[in-house]
């Protein structure tokens, strides 16, 4: 009984304190709650980490330091090595999954040992408590461990512990500007966060407890014997056994200058630019080619004149993707401007833009593979296009044409086809023309009057490779895949087949063996003064363009397409991984179909007889369409064609309507070569497509020429010295008897000059040897005549 009445006043004092405990634990939660509001946690946002720019693999390309100068990367617990993990967790907080934020144990032990020792032995935070500190620093004392406490129970009330270990991951001091784990690890070792050996991971688990003190950049020797002790712990608890301990150390902590990755520099800044705020941006490059082609760029360009920069882009045909972007010869030179993406940068595209008209031309079913052009002085409208080296080669075939890169009939073709028409084509599909000011679309934009980017022409090349699709290209893998119809599967084929037969500077195609060599569909193209160099070529898995120039625009006389920009291509090219089939030619497609034609008419053998047939070739055709050579513009006499006329069977003369009646007629026709091309065909040539003489009795029909050329001045097969005792070359006055029109003077198939009618041209000639002079009037008469010149 006694017992009994006394339990029963203890119990009566418990009830009595249990609404003070209901309340006060109410008062401290709402207290907890009102400082949380007051005092919101400082979380910081992604935008404060730096911006780090990745190949396609992962491996950092570049790296952008915060506003406040910090190295910071992104970086997940995922991403990061399984044995930093272990080694952080045991040796900073083996609780860390368990508690609340705060070990009151460990607080006490490191308490007690502190007022025992007089100074601290064990720290007593938690990892939470340290991303605490880092988040919002505070003052050693009482005071400011008590807010450290607040503030780590404030972290696990509002992250969860995924989240805290990541803020971790991402902040931890690890010396000078260098903060979080993979920061460190690509500094401090070169090499991602994920890849850590046992010895690496002690080693960066330690480092943030004194950074300055064991960073193994300065201090290689403290650090490793700071690692090893970590080692020696992670044996003690039994995480790793004696033997991956004992392992881990005889790895030595190397010294390591520390550099930040500047690898595809220039697209960095781009793709930084357009994701503003983004901690981490992947994009498509392949680290390794690009650093391989970086350093083969800076090399190639080493003995080039000052101030010269280059641009290359390789992209993947399949996806359109960059495998490799190098906007200029060295980031950073300011003698070359090398800050001036030159992928990006507006330039006179040069010949380039010839294998898309060429293509859109077999579209429209105006020419073959093997249609005939004239290489010839010519005017279209008072614009005067010359070739290359002043240089012209008469009749001459599409491939031809297309690979020796010739202007004029470049430009002859795009007058059939209309420049506004090839240029709004060419904008529907990706390759944007810059013009000057109040500038439309004119004949000199397929010789370089305009102005593109290396890029959009890379994208539409790669139409060569993809059934005549181009494709804008693509940086990152969220970038939209915009792919635009260029010219058909059969014109795209026929095109890139022309390029391919191209063979490299310095090698035939009959006489060298690939050896398993890709086929390169190559173009090269020089602007007007030398102010940009390009080489474009595609094979069936990649498309690489080159540009070489000066980034103010500065002209770089004697480098050129061919020579400057195209041994850097094929260097690429080599480069690249080669697939299955990269060098067996592609069978042509259903609409692409190959038949024998002939010249000058143009058409197929079998639709013509035996006789008009002067030249055969083989020609691919598309959709089955074989059109004739192109009728002649503002020549004097008949068009290239047939041409029908009678003749006498007794004296072979020609006969017209009004002869007598006496005559034998027979039927009969030549086929007549272009006349601008007269002077580059064999005599049986110009023969077999002359008209016979008219019979005496009949009077004229006007189908012979209206004008026969004269050279005054200069005789056949003469020979010309200079004077005795000058130094002076051999100056002559010529003059073309027998026109009114221009007349434009070859030396040996090289544009010299031009006159007007019969007015004097006046010419050094300094040349020793054996030498050939045409004069070409605009009707397409001639005259020529041999000489030779003495030494």
């Amino acid at each position: 009984m006694a017992g009994g009445a006394a339990g029963r006043p203890r119990r009566r004092g418990w009830r009595r304190l249990l609404p003070w405990l209901r309340w006060g634990t109410v008062a401290v939660l709402v207290l907890l709650l009102v400082l949380d509001f007051a005092f919101p946690l400082p979380l910081p946002g992604r935008r404060d980490l730096s911006t780090l720019v990745v190949a396609r693999d992962g491996t950092p390309l570049r790296a952008f330091a915060d506003a406040g100068g910090v190295w910071r990367y992104p970086v997940t617990p995922e991403q990061v090595s399984p044995l930093y993990v272990d080694v952080l967790l045991h040796y900073e907080d083996r609780w860390f999954w368990y508690h609340p934020g705060v070990n009151p144990v460990s607080l006490l032990r490191a308490a007690g040992q502190w007022l025992v020792r007089g100074h601290i032995v064990s720290g007593g935070s938690t990892l939470t408590m340290q991303v605490a500190r880092l988040l919002d620093p505070h003052t050693r004392t009482p005071w400011g461990k008590l807010k450290q406490i607040l503030r780590a129970l404030q972290l696990e009330a509002h992250l969860s512990k995924r989240e805290i270990l990541q803020l971790y991951l991402e902040r931890a001091p690890f010396g000078g500007t260098i903060e979080g784990v993979e920061t460190a690890s690509r500094a401090y070792l070169g090499k991602p966060a994920a890849r850590l050996s046992r010895a690496e991971a002690a080693l960066l688990a330690v480092l943030p407890q004194s950074p300055s003190r064991w960073r193994p950049d300065r201090h290689p020797e403290a650090a490793q014997a700071a690692r090893d002790k970590v080692l020696d712990r992670m044996a003690e608890l039994g995480v790793w056994t004696p033997a991956q301990v004992a392992d881990a150390k005889i790895e030595a902590v190397v010294s390591r200058s520390l550099q930040a990755p500047m690898s595809a520099a220039l697209l960095a800044r781009r793709l930084r630019g357009g994701h503003a705020g983004a901690a981490r941006i992947e994009s498509t490059l392949d680290a390794g080619l690009q650093r391989t082609l970086e350093e083969r760029v800076t090399a190639y360009f080493s003995d080039l004149p000052p101030r010269t920069s280059a641009a290359l882009l390789v992209i993947d045909n399949a996806t359109m993707e960059a495998r490799a972007y190098v906007g200029s010869v060295a980031f950073g030179d300011k003698v070359r401007l090398g800050d001036v993406d030159m992928v990006q940068a507006w330039r006179s595209p040069g010949s380039t833009l010839k294998p898309f008209l060429y293509g859109m031309a077999l579209d429209d079913g105006l020419i073959h593979s093997e249609s005939l052009l004239v290489d010839a002085p010519q005017s279209f409208g008072g614009y005067r296009p010359g070739n290359f080296g002043s240089t012209f080669n008469g009749p001459v075939g599409v491939a031809e044409a297309l690979r020796l890169s010739l202007n004029i009939p470049a430009v002859d073709l795009l007058d059939r086809v209309g420049a506004a028409r090839f240029s709004a084509r060419l904008d529907n599909a990706g390759i944007s023309l810059k013009y000057p000011r109040g500038a439309q679309p004119n004949l000199s934009l397929i010789l370089g009057g305009t102005g593109a980017r290396l890029e959009d022409l890379v994208g539409a090349y790669a139409a060569l490779n993809r059934d005549g699709i181009a494709g804008r290209v693509r940086y990152t893998r969220d970038d939209p895949r915009i792919d635009r119809r260029v010219m058909s599967p059969g014109a795209a084929w026929i095109v890139r087949t022309m390029l391919e037969a191209n063979p490299r500077p310095g090698e035939r195609a009959d006489t060298f063996d690939r050896g398993g060599r890709a086929r390169v569909a190559w173009k090269t193209g020089t602007s007007y003064g030398f102010r940009d160099a390009w080489a474009i070529g595609g094979t069936r898995r990649y498309t690489v363009g080159v540009w070489v120039g000066r980034p103010d625009g500065t002209p770089l006389p004697g480098q050129y397409g061919a020579v400057t920009a195209l041994p850097l291509l094929f260097e690429v090219v080599d480069t690249l991984p080669r697939g299955r089939g990269a060098g067996i030619a592609r069978p042509p497609p259903a609409s692409v179909s190959e038949i024998e034609i002939c010249w000058p008419l143009g058409i197929a053998a079998d639709a013509q007889p035996a006789g008009l047939c002067q030249r055969r070739m083989k020609a691919w055709t598309l959709d089955g369409v074989v059109p004739p050579t192109f009728a002649e513009r503002g020549a004097r006499l008949w068009s290239a064609g047939r041409e029908r006329f009678e003749f006498d069977e007794d004296s072979g003369e020609r006969l017209s309507a009004t002869c007598s009646l006496e005559h034998r007629r027979r039927a009969a026709e030549i086929a007549r070569w272009p006349a601008l091309a007269s002077p580059w065909l064999s005599v049986a040539e110009r023969r077999a497509s002359r008209l016979p003489p008219l019979a005496r009795d009949c009077m004229a029909d006007g189908r012979d020429a209206l004008e026969q050329l004269r050279i005054e001045g200069l005789n056949d097969h003469a020979t010309l010295a200079r004077a005795p005792g000058s130094r002076h070359p051999v100056r002559l006055s010529l003059r073309a008897l027998g026109t009114g029109s221009p007349v434009q003077w070859l030396l040996d198939g090289r544009r010299i000059g031009e006159s007007e009618g019969a007015r004097a041209f006046v010419h050094d000639f300094d040349a020793p040897g054996e030498h050939t002079l045409t004069a070409l009037a605009q009707s397409g008469a001639w005259a020529s005549l041999e000489f030779r010149v003495l030494e």
